[in-house]
Parts: C-alpha cells; sequence; structure tokens
C-alpha cells in the first residue's frame, strides 16, 4: 500500500457517512417552475453524438474477437452473440461495412469453407494502445476515484454491478474490470452478495464502499468555486435559436442565487417539490455526468441509476427543465444527455488519453479502402466526413424541433411523450440502417488533394430525368465549345495568311534590292 492510500485512509477519515449540514435559511421552499418553451437542435453536440455511430459495437466485436487463441472468428458465432455485441445490423453486412478494421477470408480448413472475421493491422496496432493504457497505474487509480464517487453519492453506498455494466461504457472500465481493477483496491469497495439487494431481478452482486474519503468527496462545482463559498452558479450555456421566456429567465436567476448542497450530502431533510431539492438533483447529475470520461450517456443509464438512488422523477424533471445546463440528443436511435459544460465548438473541452484512443477508432471506421487489382492499400479519409451528411439528417428531423416542452407536466404524460419520441426517432434510424444493409455497387472517383487524402465523391445520379437533363447540358456545352474552336480557328487561319502575304511581299522587296 503506497503512502498517498494511508494518508487518504486514516482512521480520521474512516466513515460510512458524513454529517449533514443544516441550512437555516431553507424555511420557505419555493415551488418549482411551471410554464412552457421549445427545445432548440445543438447541431454541434448532436455531431459529437452521432460522430461515435457504431463505435461502441465494432469494439465490443473487437474485443470478442482478440479473446480467440486463433484471433479469428467464425460469422456464425457472431451471428449467435449479436443482440449481446448490439449489432444494427446483419453480422457480414457489418463487418464489410468497415474493412479497414475487420477482414474476411475463406480458412482452407473450413468443412463449409463459412467466412471468418479476423482483426487487421490497424486494428490490432490501437488495441495495443489501448491495452497499455489500461495497464498503467494512473489509469487504474482514475477507474478507482470513479467508481468510489459514485459508491459516495450513494445513499446507500451500495450500488449493484448490473448498474455498473449499464455505465462501463461511459466510465471507460475494461471488459476485465472485475478482476483486473477492483480487487487491487480493497481499502476502496469490494463486491459482495445480497439476494435482497438484487436490483430488477438481475445479479445480486453489489459493489460496496469499504472507506469514505474527504479528498474526493468535494464535487466539481466546490472545486472551480471554493473561493465564493455555497453561493454560486451553474454554468448555463443555451443552444443558438433558443428563446426564453421573461418568466423562465426570472425563476432561473433566482434559483441560481439558491445556496449550494453538495451532492455527497444528504439531502433528505429538503421537500421534493422544492425548488431547493432541484437544485441539489442537478448537482447530483452534474457531478455524475463529469465523473463519466466522455461527459455525456443515454438518458436510459442515467434514469436506471436514479431508479436505484430513488431520484428517476426527478432526474427526468431537472433534465426537462434546465436545457442551458443538460442538452437531450436524438441522434443514433436514443437519446443521449449531454453536459453542456464538458464541450466546447462540438469537441471535449478537456482531453483524455481515452477519448483520443476512441477518436483513433472513429478515424478508422471513416478510413476507406482502395482496391487496386489484388492489392488493397489504406487511403486516409476526412475524420469529419459525417459533417457533409449533417445536413441531409437536420433536414429529415427539422419536424422534431417544435416539441414543446412543459415544465409542470405529471409523470405519466412524461413516459408517453418520451417514449413517442424514441420510437420515432428508432424508426428513422432503422430505415437508415435498412439502407446501409442493402449492398450498392457504386463506381465512384476521389479527388485527392495535395496532401494525397481523399476529400470527396463523385457519386452517379439516381434520377433518370436528371441524368437526361445532364445529358443535354453536357451535349450542349460540347457544342458551343466546338463553335467558340472553329471560330478561333478560322480567325486564327485568317491572320496567319495575312502574316504570309506580308512576309511574302517583304521578300520579293528585298529580292530587287538584291538583283539591282
Amino acid at each position: 500500500m503506497t503512502m498517498r492510500r494511508i494518508i487518504l485512509f486514516s482512521s480520521s477519515n474512516r466513515r460510512q457517512q458524513p454529517p449533514r449540514k443544516q441550512y437555516n435559511n431553507l424555511n420557505h421552499l419555493r415551488t418549482l417552475f411551471e410554464g412552457t418553451f421549445k427545445a432548440v437542435r445543438d447541431r454541434g453536440l448532436d455531431h459529437a453524438v452521432e460522430r461515435e455511430k457504431h463505435l461502441k459495437p465494432l469494439i465490443s466485436l473487437k474485443n470478442l474477437i482478440k479473446r480467440e487463441p486463433s484471433k479469428s472468428l467464425p460469422i456464425s458465432i457472431i451471428t449467435q452473440n449479436k443482440e449481446s455485441l448490439q449489432l444494427p445490423f446483419r453480422p457480414i453486412e457489418f463487418t464489410r461495412k468497415y474493412p479497414s478494421a475487420f477482414h474476411e477470408f475463406l480458412p482452407v480448413a473450413a468443412a463449409l469453407n463459412a467466412p471468418h472475421i479476423r482483426l487487421t493491422p490497424q486494428a490490432l496496432s490501437i488495441d495495443s494502445d489501448e491495452q497499455l493504457l489500461y495497464q498503467s497505474d494512473g489509469y487504474k487509480e482514475q477507474i478507482a476515484n470513479r467508481l468510489l464517487k459514485l459508491l459516495m453519492i450513494s445513499r446507500i453506498h451500495k450500488i449493484p454491478l448490473s448498474i455498473i455494466e449499464h455505465l462501463k461504457w461511459d466510465l471507460g472500465l475494461p471488459h476485465d474490470y472485475l478482476h483486473g481493477i477492483i480487487p487491487e483496491f480493497p481499502d476502496y469497495f469490494r463486491v459482495v452478495h445480497e439476494k435482497s439487494r438484487a436490483f430488477r431481478n438481475d445479479d445480486d452482486r453489489v459493489l460496496e464502499l469499504v472507506c469514505w474519503s474527504n479528498e474526493l468527496a468535494v464535487s466539481v462545482m466546490e472545486k472551480k468555486n471554493k473561493k465564493k463559498g455555497s453561493d454560486f452558479e451553474f454554468p448555463v450555456q443555451f443552444s443558438t435559436g433558443f428563446e426564453m421566456d421573461r418568466s423562465y429567465q426570472r425563476w432561473l436567476s433566482q434559483w441560481q442565487k439558491l445556496p449550494y448542497v453538495s451532492p455527497y450530502e444528504n439531502a433528505a431533510h429538503l421537500s421534493a417539490s422544492s425548488d431547493e431539492s432541484d437544485r441539489w438533483v442537478v448537482g447530483v447529475l452534474h457531478e455524475i455526468l463529469h465523473v463519466l470520461v466522455p461527459k455525456k450517456t443515454e438518458k436510459d443509464n442515467l434514469l436506471i441509476l436514479g431508479d436505484w438512488l430513488g431520484l428517476r422523477s426527478r432526474f427526468k424533471r431537472a433534465l426537462l427543465q434546465h436545457p442551458g445546463i443538460f442538452y437531450l440528443s436524438s441522434k443514433i436511435g436514443t437519446q443521449t444527455v449531454v453536459l453542456r459544460e464538458g464541450y466546447k465548438r462540438g469537441s471535449l473541452a478537456e482531453r483524455h488519453p481515452f477519448m483520443d484512443l476512441r477518436s483513433q477508432y472513429i478515424h478508422l471506421m471513416n478510413t476507406t479502402i482502395k482496391e487496386d487489382g489484388k492489392d488493397v492499400k489504406v487511403v486516409l479519409a476526412k475524420i469529419n466526413q459525417d459533417e457533409s451528411n449533417d445536413k441531409d439528417l437536420e433536414e429529415g428531423r427539422a419536424g422534431e424541433d417544435d416539441r414543446e416542452i412543459k415544465g409542470d407536466r405529471d409523470e405519466s404524460s412524461e413516459v408517453e411523450a418520451e417514449d413517442a419520441n424514441e420510437d420515432a426517432f428508432e424508426g428513422e434510424d432503422d430505415s437508415e440502417d435498412d439502407d446501409e444493409e442493402q449492398p450498392r455497387k457504386v463506381n465512384f472517383k476521389t479527388a485527392q488533394s495535395s496532401w494525397g487524402r481523399v476529400v470527396g465523391r463523385v457519386k452517379p445520379m439516381r434520377d433518370s430525368k436528371r441524368e437526361r437533363s445532364a445529358g443535354r447540358s453536357t451535349q450542349k456545352f460540347r457544342e458551343r465549345n466546338q463553335s467558340e474552336a472553329s471560330r478561333r480557328l478560322q480567325i486564327r487561319g485568317r491572320n496567319k495568311d495575312v502574316e504570309s502575304s506580308v512576309q511574302r511581299s517583304r521578300s520579293s522587296k528585298s529580292r530587287g534590292k538584291v538583283i539591282t
């Protein structure tokens, strides 16, 4: 045990629950905001969510293939694990969609010559860097601190492993964290079996807090505003075009002046229908999203955690009433909660080595394969290639921007509205996936820049009318060019004739002079 851990978990800091602070100025609890406002799309945050489309199933399939001794898998085994891998469509089509990450081959010893899938050298190179990050002591310490913070936020300081599995992707946990990380920090937490704590009839294993840490029980808001005491405001940033009602602006201004209650403190003394309780719940959501590496997660993950904490309905209400703090994106077929403070111009405000590795995977996914005979070589593509398709996606979903969010809606109406929206988004994404499943053979041309990167594709036009009109326009253009060229040739010919006559006259004169 290192000296840092001994100091951190000394006998003076060992306790399971901090003492509750008393707030004498909370005698008058105001009611929550009652009003309406329209949600506005944020193009940058939507792109931050959409650029990771298919990234999670790609990494899951990569891990499954890598765990095999032969480092390859038949397509039939991948098909059997389609649901657990969360593949959006047929496995064979998914692997062929990303040939820069997966290589399809036919083994000689196969009985029926079933196709097998293995990783490309580029994918293996990124995976080796990822494993080095997982094995580093500094990153293991970061993972332990994140889990410890979540346990201290929980009221009973226990979280079922089934909920940790839901947050595993956003916590940056490796697939073997139960055997590779948790046993290395016995003074932080431990795994226990409690049948009474089984959550939704899932696994009865629970991650339990061992020691409370005063050093880590400090929220991000308290670190940034430690000189201002308990009266400080949450950073608020609205999307461009957001129309704020005066009543909401007045309520938000008064709400920001309320005292800040730490998410690591017990706020059971606050009324659930008060602004003070709403401010504490916003602080809990704010801290949870800061604990997550990408500063975003699916809305269902937060609601599952809120259900365990007994704050599900208040989580939903806080997400709806504070669009300047949390942004709800409906891209990639689900609702994603994004912490606005964590992003700047569509990218993470603070870089993290784990997110840099994911960016390398995204770059690999957007890498195109250029076939030249039998040789296959990789041509670097634009990382932000999805930006060119953002306009079409935004226009197709422009009608959804006019949804009105009511702050005083009851729980049942919220559930019905969210379910309807999620079904609509799932339908749109399913149609997109269906289009992607259909194999298309397209002859395209690539224009290379001075750096040798593929900068665009010229796709054939599908509309026959457009083709005919394009053909007519090109024919007219050629006729015009031919007529202009012929005129130029005639003019040049005339000029040549004039020049030749002048030269002949000059030469005759010179001859005459010489003879005389």
